[in-house]
């Protein structure tokens, strides 16, 4: 125990000021050295006349006795003794019938310190009671009576430091918190942009996502004094004491600005106010209040951060998530499949794993899971390990540690007997059969029928990935899925057992939720029905009416049956049809109690997938198009075979724009006569190969555009042609002439640069109005159908999502500037190249300004590639 708590404690001193009493008492007793006899020996001493001096003590009815020399009783010749009361006259008798000439008797009287000192010491006893009472009254404060005083501790540089690079999978929180620790330590960058600090940050997700591991990371990085507290803490059984506490943690922070204070658990005091039995004399409210004003009230408090965490940020107050106080809300996730292997990565670090532990496996088992579950799976494969004595956390053992946070801890003294075994056994065979024929449900991973937790066994269905939201088929398979093991029964043993209690439950609850809540039958439309209102403490329906008539609740209850008897119908379809596969799975599982993924795979091999439940395919009276859905650039570069999404290669940033001698501004520069790749020779520079959507076939080298043809994006006028008359810059992004870079080295008059651009974009400021991605090779190009029919655009009018159609711009006021300078000039361009013939039609050639912009991503560029997944970027 601490030398200092020990020291506080009342019960210790107590103890002390007891022992010091008796001290006392036993250092001034006065009857040290008489000897306690009856009352017998002592009145016989005195009428045999054997004593020589008596003393009779009225007020302690006693008698002390020294006896004659050599008479001695019990060994001494001092003896005391005691007279019942009245009796003092009868000793006065014998005395003096006795002869004994020295005695006398003593009448003692206690002072005034000894009386005050029998009412001073229960009443310090009980002083003391009630301090340790008040000490320990609901975390008190340690001081009499300091219950206004802040619990709030302050992280100190002795604590163990947790830093963003401890945590993981919740990338884009640690990116917003990160910028406000670079706010307190580089203000000045911000405020130069007029940017203002967030006055607070609000951490919002389920249990054990990490809010607060994210909170103790800022108080590792920070730099700043750092407060942290529960919101628990602010509330104690005294009214004002809230309040209190809240004015005395903003008066600390104010004095240590720029600072940072956490509340664990906001939702203890910001929970909505008018919430509960209490009116406004609530101390909860009071509380709320005084957080309110401190946060954004009259008083400006610069440089105090406030960062919460809740799991409740729907009953939190809106006044308290108003910008101003909470100006940011951050949610915080489960993690993703890379948010899961980057924290299983996390807590495995340290711990032998064996070479058939695999992590990525297990990240996808895990869906759903957060970083408190995943750090509870490697612990439990810890211990299992350390309970067989291992030395290495085999995959087994992570198994097994899935298994046990899933669904419990395996029963393994259950004796089960054959009976209710191979009913089990038929029952998740049936789930496991069910879930395999449909065509919109995620793959069986394991099928067992060994009791865990409440469970007699389970079919574990794994998704593939990270879904975050499901179509009216896949809810249909969930339901058929559920299901199963009851058809399974009825089918087999020709009645229903109570196993499936937990299935009709589920499956009620997804049926009822379709028709209520996101509007999946025709009968009832898109309405949400029984929207919850209310206090939350007391139950958002408590004392609420349905927003729905009998009639509708009626109507909503026959949709659900109709959904539950058209998934038990398919269920029951499924398991006749595969009915010897069923029983050949039974056999096994009974055989082994576990399959897993690749036995299921062997023994479903000719199970094939059910069409698809169409009988709530009813859009009332809307017909849905027949069109297919476009194609994403993800989709396109798998049908290609390239990998999706791209790799991300880390490159050095490029050099500003004329820093590199003989930069002009237009991107990668070539050496002469190598301004087209090898096999594209003759091809002026700047040329693409391809002519752009809506425009016509580039003209061979050397030959005239046809009148008022609008020159390629980016070309160059023909070799030799003069630059614009009166010396001027060219205009609308064109390039300039061979061999002349433009004036004092800037970029042209409205040019943006072109570096960091991925492939075939263009400039916003592009002439024509044409901007944005344009297709590369091996991509659809615009104009392209991708369906049966022209589309309306193909026709003349402008593509959806590109604009209006191109208008005569500065690129035809460059073609008649140069076809005027050639006819005064007489100059003629360059032609007979065998090159510079037009690709013919349909020919998918490498475009030049994407040939450009390859080239800059291999010169090191690190925006030349495709970040925001428009397409594969050819450079790579």
């Amino acid at each position: 125990m601490d030398r200092k708590r020990l020291l506080r404690n009342p019960l210790l001193w107590l103890l002390a000021g007891l022992l010091l009493i008796y001290a006392f008492s036993v250092l001034f007793d006065d009857t040290r050295g008489y000897t306690d006899v009856s009352t017998s020996k002592a009145l016989q001493q005195i009428s045999q006349g054997n004593v020589a001096e008596a003393t009779i003590e009225d007020k302690e009815q006693r008698v002390r006795l020294t006896l004659n020399d050599g008479v001695q009783v019990q060994g001494s010749n001092r003896i005391l003794a005691k007279y019942p009361t009245g009796s003092q006259e009868d000793i006065v008798n014998r005395i003096e019938q006795s002869g004994i000439s020295n005695w006398n008797t003593e009448v003692s009287q206690s002072s005034i310190w000894s009386q005050l000192l029998i009412y001073l010491i229960p009443l310090g006893l009980l002083v003391l009671l009630v301090m340790w009472m008040m000490n320990n009254a609901q975390g008190g404060g340690s001081k009499v009576l300091n219950f206004g005083k802040s619990k709030a501790k302050q992280f100190t540089k002795d604590m163990p430091k947790t830093l963003f690079g401890d945590v993981a999978g919740a990338n884009e929180a640690v990116e917003e918190l990160h910028e406000i620790k670079d706010f307190l330590q580089h203000p000045t960058r911000y405020q130069a942009l007029g940017a203002k600090i967030p006055k607070g940050v609000l951490l919002y997700g389920p249990p054990g996502t990490g809010k607060t591991l994210l909170a103790r990371a800022v108080a590792g990085e920070a730099g700043v004094p750092f407060y942290s507290i529960s919101g628990s803490d602010f509330v104690e059984m005294f009214v004002g004491v809230g309040a209190s506490r809240v004015r005395d943690l903003f008066e600390q922070a104010k004095q240590n600005a720029p600072c940072i204070v956490f509340v664990d658990e906001i939702d203890a005091v910001g929970r909505q106010r008018g919430a509960g039995l209490g009116g406004g004399h609530d101390e909860r409210e009071q509380t709320l209040n005084q957080l309110l004003v401190e946060m954004d009230g009259f008083d400006s408090r610069g440089g105090i951060i406030l960062i919460a965490a809740t799991n409740r940020s729907d009953i939190l107050d809106p006044a308290l998530l108003r910008p101003g106080r909470f100006d940011r809300q951050i949610p915080i996730a489960p993690p993703d499949l890379r948010g899961r292997r980057a924290i299983l990565n996390v807590h495995t670090q340290g711990k032998p794993l064996a070479q058939d532990a695999d992590l990525d496996g297990l990240a996808k088992r895990t869906v759903g899971f957060s970083g408190a579950d995943l750090e509870n799976v490697v612990n439990e494969a810890a211990l299992l390990t350390a309970r067989e004595n291992a030395q290495l956390i085999t995959g087994a053992a992570l198994e097994e540690s899935v298994d046990r946070v899933i669904g419990g801890p395996r029963r393994k003294s259950k004796i089960i007997s054959e009976r209710d075994k191979k009913i089990t056994a038929y029952h998740e065979g049936g789930h496991a059969l069910a879930a395999w024929a449909m065509p919109d449900l995620e793959p069986v991973y394991k099928l067992t029928i060994l009791p865990r937790g409440k469970t007699g066994g389970h079919a574990l269905v794994v998704p593939e990935d990270d879904k975050d939201m499901m179509t009216r088929s896949e809810m249909i398979g969930r339901l058929v899925f559920a299901l199963g093991g009851r058809s399974s029964e009825e089918l087999v043993f020709h009645e229903p057992t109570t196993g499936a209690s937990s299935d009709i439950e589920q499956a009620t609850k997804i049926a009822r939720a379709m028709v209520t809540e996101y509007g999946m039958t025709a009968r009832l439309g898109a309405v949400k029905y029984g929207k919850e209102e209310g206090d939350p403490f007391l139950g958002r329906s408590a004392g609420q009416q349905p927003n729905y008539s009998l009639e509708v609740a009626h109507e909503i209850d026959e949709e659900v049956r109709k959904l539950i008897e058209a998934a038990h119908t398919e269920a029951w379809e499924i398991l006749n049809t595969y009915r010897d596969v069923l029983d050949n799975l039974v056999l096994e599982v009974i055989e082994k109690e576990t399959l897993n993924r690749t036995d299921l795979e062997r023994i479903f091999a000719d199970v094939e997938k059910r069409p698809r439940i169409t009988a709530f395919n009813d859009f009332g009276g809307r017909t849905p198009s027949d069109k297919p859905p476009i194609k994403t650039p993800g989709e396109l570069a798998m049908e290609r075979g390239e990998p999706w999404p791209p790799p991300i290669n880390e490159q050095p940033a490029p050099a500003p724009i004329g820093a590199v001698s003989g930069s002009n501004g237009y991107g990668p520069q070539q050496p002469a006569g190598q301004y087209a790749p090898e096999g594209q020779q003759g091809q002026p520079y700047g040329y693409p190969s391809q002519p752009a959507p809506g425009q016509q076939p580039y003209p061979p080298q050397g030959a005239q555009p046809p009148q008022g043809a609008q020159p390629p994006q980016g070309a160059q006028p023909p070799q030799g042609a003069q630059p614009p008359q009166g010396g001027q810059q060219p205009q609308g992004g064109q390039q300039p002439p061979q061999g002349q870079a433009p004036q004092g080295g800037q970029v042209p008059q409205g040019v943006p640069p072109n570096y960091g651009a991925p492939p075939g974009w263009t400039p916003a400021t592009a002439p024509g109005g044409q901007s944005g991605y344009q297709p590369q090779q091996g991509q659809p190009q615009q104009g392209q159908p991708r369906y049966n029919g022209s589309p309306a655009w193909e026709q003349g009018a402008a593509p959806q999502g590109q604009g209006p159609a191109e208008q005569p711009g500065a690129a035809e006021q460059w073609t008649e500037q140069i076809q005027q300078n050639q006819d005064q000039n007489g100059h003629q361009p360059r032609s007979g190249s065998a090159d510079a013939e037009t690709p013919a039609s349909g020919t998918e050639q490498p475009d030049a300004g994407n040939q450009q912009n390859s080239e800059r991503n291999s010169e090191g560029d690190p925006d030349s590639g495709n970040e925001n997944g428009t397409g594969p970027n050819s450079g790579r």
